[in-house]
């Protein structure tokens, strides 16, 4: 009998360690990359075609970049940001960056991404800083700001702006207008730059996130 007692004891004890442990809240699991490949085509009317690649990664808070052929040929560029997030109806999102641009262009760049978004339209915008290593006379402001309103889950349509020194034309500042088709985890966009000049800048972007 006491060997019994002793038995049944014995696997009390062990469903109720099992028991607790069942009810015990495991750890929340960390945070999952979010990854998005990118690349841009650009067909120029006097210079010649480059691809334009990026590699953007975010966890969380934690913003990082790849660029290459932005801030100039054969110049890559690498960046760390902190995301910001705030509104419901109206969202507003912000990623303050810094970069360090190395290639045929170098020096240190500061920049930023936002959106702004309000139902089907959006307000977008990354710009960045170069301080040029060569000196202040090459010092340069990018930026490419887009302003779309999606007309349904897989077509975009809105208008494109941009102010660039890796390729040459007559605007400074070089507008245009964009179409965008998604599908799944897919996008793709044609951009049209200076529709009204002789000679139109024609960007096909690709990007897909993983």
């Amino acid at each position: 009998m006491r060997r019994l007692a002793l038995q049944a004891m014995c696997a009390a004890a062990i469903f109720a360690a099992a028991d607790a442990r069942a009810q015990t809240p495991s750890a929340p699991a960390p945070a999952a990359w979010s990854v998005t490949a990118a690349a841009s085509t650009y067909f120029l009317p006097d210079e010649s075609d480059y691809i334009q690649p990026s590699l953007i990664a975010d966890r969380e808070r934690l913003h990082l970049e790849a660029r290459y052929n932005y801030e100039g040929h054969e110049t890559a560029s690498a960046w760390i940001g902190y995301n910001f997030s705030f509104g419901q109806k109206v969202t507003f999102d912000l990623t303050p960056m810094i970069g360090g641009v190395f290639g045929d262009t170098t020096g240190i760049a500061p920049g930023y991404k936002l959106a702004l978004a309000w139902r089907k339209l959006e307000l977008s915008s990354e710009s960045e800083y170069v301080f040029d290593s060569e000196g202040s006379s090459d010092n340069f402001f990018y930026t490419w700001s887009e302003l779309a309103w999606s007309a349904s889950d897989w077509l975009r349509l809105g208008f494109v702006v941009q102010r660039t020194k890796t390729y040459q034309t007559e605007f400074d500042i070089q507008r245009g207008f964009l179409v965008g088709l998604a599908w799944k985890k897919a996008s793709f966009t044609t951009y049209v730059f200076n529709p009204d000049a002789d000679k139109p800048t024609v960007v096909l972007g690709l990007s897909v996130d993983f």
